[in-house]
């Protein structure tokens, strides 16, 4: 009996098996994705969004023990309170109105509009308000909630401006009128402020800003004039939240703006101008200073303000302004005052010209590109209260300025690279000179000159450890004896990146932190962690033993405190473990000043392990894993020092989105190893279909970029691409997907992409499950232009598709990538394309590596992916392509998304490429009949009536 039932179920769960759907394109929009986490300081909720690629999502809110709390349909941006009782978030429209809305092409004022929830997480108590525009909690004691609404609620407004009261603001009412196009200013709405423990609420009529200071008890608004009422003015008011008090701190102005109040709230800041002049020109911004007692803001600092640079202004860019933490310092931006612009001279005689000199620091794209950022760039100055003086900091000289001890610190370091940016369009980047600056004087002085690589200062500012690119070397430079010393030159492990193989210099591995009082720092090798002194004269300690090394474990440290200065001597840190061998990830917990230990047996786990997040007051951590086949979930654990690992592999899941995959013919990843024609032995991940058979001969696609091994357990939904091989989508489909790494030798990265990917595509042949007539490669931009060059060596694939693929090296060596103005030449000496000479040095690479020059050999069929609006890769290298294949008689078609970048942006062009993808691979490897645009293309008379998608 037990016998016959257990058939029974074999055949039902072999039926059940057989009967998984491939997947389609219909999939796509309600596959979904963990978008936000976040955790209640106490560790007791935990909250995040499951959003579908399109549609509505939904937030939920759970306890640590995975007990619903509350569900809020379409709910996002969500904040909890400090003291862990309360949600707020934002809830979005339903996307078929928005996308109505669209349709209709209604104006922006028309579109619905979000409202606001507040949840009670001790009751699950769900309060919903209608037509808000923004809300705010303090970051401490965040007893009040701000929120500011759409529209006017049918409240009557106050004759103060304020009113105390218990109710609850009424239904919004209908917008008002629109205002002529000549009104010059945009009327501010109600802000209500809530007090979440009490219920009290406050009203503020047109209120255009609000802020909290970090503690949460003082709140700062803006308000603007009214519309027909000439008495009422813009104010600046500064509101007592705990004693109901509030008081104008300034008015009669045109335009106030980057307020910052000190942590306690008793100070404040800001720019603003008052030109009673409508028709001026230029707007002079001065520096206004408000402390609590006093009767109004007082003028702080202008233009022409002793300790100004000449010819200088207040910037107006807010983000400038900042306390420091003790508050006793002011900083702020200034900046060149700037010629009037042209305003007489009609628009159509007024002449629009680029002109490119070769002087100039930065090429005219470069600079056009970054125009904006220029003309908001702000030079660091500081007014200090102690003596009420002014000190430029900052210069265009100087353009990067790098505080300590939050600005309180002694000397500050500054960043100086003029005069050497000119080679930025070869090297990607410029030399810089390294400069101690007296932070009460602004006095520099320079410590290292012609510098390239990574500075760390620590937390008070006595030191600044530099990490040396050219030489792979770290120093610090200690402020109090105003020395450079060596430091971690008695380790003999590389603490430069040793797997670099591009022709410029390597990276660091970085530093961890600073330990508190700036005593020691932590640095990173390949694998492990060591423990510095910044004198140089304590032996540098290996505080994981080397046992990374030895395990082939990299070891790396967690950050769970984003506002930390540093490292505490005792803390306890939490470190990412990536096993090198099998790809596995773990989690490990290390006492400070201990002695490391780990089960180098059970280090890691089958899955990779993300959005590590730890309870600001609780031992509580929540966390994501996934695999290839499961995608992210979200789970909870409290955080055992001991068990870490043992207790993410027993943590019960949160949630585990799309269940539906379930219905599908999924796959499975594997690594596989083989030796490349170089003699190493390479690493790569093949995909199967989840059905498969090791008896059938399965086509097989390509996909690369450079390296990828280490995302073996990476999960990929099945989304519309970008330009990227969608892999689980022709995984389900019945195709073996091959994604090999790549090793480069400088000048010769054709090569190197011929020795890996033909070794490996060939060491799968030979394991008899890959039909070797049905080969096919798939890349995008790096992998585009190595499938380029791979059909001019060989024709053992049967298909390409090449995305945004350089074809000719020396036109594009001298090209601009459009996207960041950047000239492309460094991209050829020093980085990806890894030529590492120039093109008049050794044009030969540059011939022996474009394939523009060795297409009569192709016979492969290759699809272009090529857009008009590249950023990093002028289209007319797809062009050069197409035009030169085409000329020789060979199969090829190129696609131009118009209007669109090098990868693809707009949803309906990503579902377009990924429905010719298949119907190409298809074709080519399957067999299948060609759609209608591979047979006969799309011819521009048909443009927007048939897209030949049909067969």
């Amino acid at each position: 009996m037990r016998i016959t039932t257990f058939i029974v179920l074999l055949f039902l769960s072999i039926a059940s098996y057989a009967q998984k759907k491939p997947l389609d394109h219909s999939v796509y929009d309600g596959w979904q994705n963990i978008a936000e986490r976040l955790i209640s300081d106490d560790g007791n909720y935990v909250a995040f969004t499951v959003t579908p690629q399109e549609g509505d999502g939904h937030l939920y809110i759970k306890k640590k023990d995975g007990i619903n709390v509350a569900e809020i349909a379409r709910g996002y941006n969500a904040n909890i309170t400090d003291n862990s009782r309360f949600l707020i978030c934002r809830i979005k429209p339903f996307f078929k109105d928005t996308r109505d809305a669209k349709i209709k092409k209604k104006r922006p004022e028309e579109m619905p509009k979000d409202s606001l929830a507040v949840v009670d997480l001790l009751s699950g108590k769900i309060t919903k308000i209608a037509q808000v525009k923004s809300f705010k909690i303090a970051d401490e004691q965040a007893q009040f909630l701000a929120y500011h609404l759409e529209k006017k609620p049918a409240i009557p407004a106050p004759k103060t401006g304020q009113t105390d009261s218990t109710t609850k603001p009424a239904a919004p009412v209908a917008p008002p009128t629109p205002r002529a196009a000549a009104d010059p200013f945009e009327e501010g709405t109600n802000l209500i402020v809530h007090n979440l423990l009490t219920g009290d609420t406050l009203v503020y009529n047109l209120v255009s800003e609000y802020f909290f200071n970090k503690k949460g008890n003082i709140l700062l608004i803006e308000t603007t004039k009214k519309t027909g009422d000439a008495k009422i003015k813009p104010q600046v008011i500064k509101i007592d939240l705990v004693n109901k008090k509030s008081a104008v701190v300034f008015t009669g102005f045109n335009d106030a703006k980057g307020y910052r109040m000190d942590e306690s709230g008793s100070q404040l800041a800001f720019i603003a101008e008052r030109d009673s002049s409508a028709k001026s020109l230029q707007k002079f911004y001065k520096l206004f200073y408000h402390k609590n007692g006093a009767d109004s803001a007082v003028l702080l600092v202008q233009k022409n303000t002793s300790g100004m640079p000449a010819n200088f202004t207040l910037s107006e860019n807010a983000q400038a302004i900042s306390f420091s933490k003790s508050g006793s310092r002011l900083f702020f931006g200034t900046a060149p005052i700037l010629p009037i612009k042209d305003t007489i001279t009609p628009d159509f005689e007024r002449v629009s010209v680029d002109v490119w000199h070769y002087k100039d620091d930065y090429l005219q794209p470069l600079q056009l590109r970054n125009l904006q950022q220029e003309l908001n760039r702000a030079y660091l100055a500081r007014f200090d209260f102690n003596n009420g003086s002014v000190v430029q900091i900052g210069s265009p000289t100087f353009r990067n300025i790098i505080q300590t001890n939050e600005g309180d610190g002694a000397v500050f370091y500054g960043v100086a690279d003029e005069g050497k940016r000119i080679a930025s369009q070869w090297q990607g980047a410029s030399f810089s000179d390294l400069f101690a600056i007296n932070s009460l004087t602004g006095q520099k002085q320079l410590i290292l000159q012609n510098f390239k690589g990574n500075t760390y200062p620590s937390s008070t500012g006595k030191y600044l450890v530099v990490y040396d690119e050219i030489k792979k070397k770290y120093s610090a430079y200690n402020s109090e004896s105003q020395k450079m010393i060596s430091i971690a030159a008695d380790i003999k492990v590389p603490l430069f990146d040793v797997e670099n193989d591009v022709p410029d210099d390597p990276n660091a591995y970085g530093l961890v932190g600073w330990l508190e009082n700036d005593e020691t720092l932590l640095l990173y090798d390949q694998y492990d962690i060591w423990q510095i002194d910044p004198l140089g004269t304590k032996p540098s300690i290996n505080i994981t033993g080397g046992l990374g090394r030895k395990n082939n474990l990299v070891l790396r440290n967690i950050t769970l405190d984003r506002e930390a200065r540093f490292i505490k001597k005792n803390q306890t840190l939490l470190l990412n473990v990536l096993n090198k061998k099998n790809k596995g990830s773990g989690l490990k917990s290390h006492i400070m000043g201990t002695l490391f230990e780990i089960n180098t047996s059970n280090a890691t786990l089958p899955l990779r392990i993300s959005a590590v997040a730890k309870a600001k007051d609780a031992a509580v951590i929540s966390f994501g894993t996934e695999t290839f086949q499961r995608s992210t979930n979200i789970s909870v654990i409290d955080w055992k020092t001991n068990s870490i690992l043992q207790d993410v592999q027993n943590a019960q899941s949160l949630h585990q989105p799309n269940p539906q995959q379930n219905q599908y013919n999924w796959g499975t990843a594997e690594l596989f190893t083989w030796k490349a024609y170089t003699g190493k032995t390479a690493e790569g991940i093949v995909y199967k279909p989840e059905n498969f058979d090791p008896n059938k001969k399965y086509p097989m696609i390509a996909y690369f970029y450079e390296r990828s091994s280490d995302g073996l357990y990476g999960y990929s939904a099945p989304a519309p691409t970008p330009s990227r091989l969608n892999i689980p989508f022709f995984v389900s489909r019945g195709y073996i997907v091959f994604v090999p790494d790549i090793w480069y030798k400088t000048g010769y990265p054709g090569q190197s992409a011929y020795d890996y990917i033909v070794s490996g595509t060939r060491a799968l042949v030979a394991k008899g499950y890959v039909d070797s007539t049905k080969l096919g490669l798939q890349g995008q931009s790096w992998g585009g232009y190595q499938i380029a060059h791979l059909i001019t060596r060989t024709n053992l694939y049967a298909a390409a598709w090449a995305g945004a693929p350089v074809a000719n090296m020396t036109s594009a060596y001298g090209g601009i990538r459009w996207g960041t103005g950047l000239n492309r030449q460094f991209q050829y000496e020093k980085t990806q394309s890894r030529i590492g000479a120039t093109l008049w040095e050794k044009p030969n690479l540059y011939i022996e590596n474009s394939p523009l020059f060795h297409f009569p050999k192709v016979k492969t069929p290759v699809v272009i992916m090529h857009n008009d609006a590249d950023g990093a890769v002028p289209w007319y290298q797809g062009i050069e392509m197409f035009t030169a294949l085409r000329r020789l008689g060979k199969p090829v078609w190129m696609l131009n998304y118009n209007n669109e970048d090098h990868n693809l942006v707009e949803r309906r062009n990503r579902k377009d490429i990924q429905i010719r993808e298949q119907q190409f691979f298809d074709y080519l490897l399957k067999g299948d009949k060609p759609a209608k645009w591979i047979a006969e293309g799309v011819p521009a008379v048909l443009k927007g009536r048939d897209w030949g998608l049909g067969y």
